[in-house]
């Protein structure tokens, strides 16, 4: 019988140990990565903006978008689509900067969109207006074909 081993974590639940870089690709086993993202991590808004902006501007959205996961999974309810909505703007330039001529704009158009709600409150200062006109303008580019530098790409989150 061939058994495929699955990384497990510390609760026996399968997580994929192989290293990743800088847009969260799997790399081989052995090979120098990217350090990962602490997923779990309970952040205030501001804290959760700054970091995401950081991990951003370093040309790492996929990164960006776990920070926003979580506060997407641990904020309060009335907020979960604001982060959902910058998380996937994250992974949309994350699939923009892979290649993905297809799921970037989808995934960028679909972040606008669940950002529309929150334009006039602006909440935590998030420049919503901004990220739609910036995702919108970067998944007309990406359908075009060019391949995007993420750091180069990287949104501003605040106005």
């Amino acid at each position: 019988m061939n058994e495929t081993r699955r990384d497990r974590d510390a609760e026996g639940r399968a997580h994929n140990a192989r290293p990743r870089d800088g847009l969260g690709r799997p790399m081989p086993y052995g090979t120098p990565g990217v350090a990962r993202q602490p997923e779990g991590i309970v952040r205030t808004p501001r804290e959760t903006l700054a970091e995401a902006q950081r991990l951003l501007d370093e040309g790492m959205p996929f990164h960006a978008h776990e920070v926003f996961e979580d506060a997407w999974k641990s904020g309060p309810e009335g907020e979960r689509e604001l982060w959902r909505g910058l998380a996937q703007l994250a992974v949309g330039l994350t699939h923009a900067a892979r290649g993905n001529i297809t799921g970037g704009p989808r995934l960028l158009r679909r972040g606008a969109g669940a950002l529309a709600p929150f334009a006039e409150a602006a909440p935590y200062g998030i420049s919503i207006a901004g990220l739609s006109s910036w995702a919108q303008e970067l998944a007309d580019r990406v359908e075009s074909g060019p391949t995007v530098d993420a750091a180069a790409e990287a949104p501003r989150l605040r106005g």
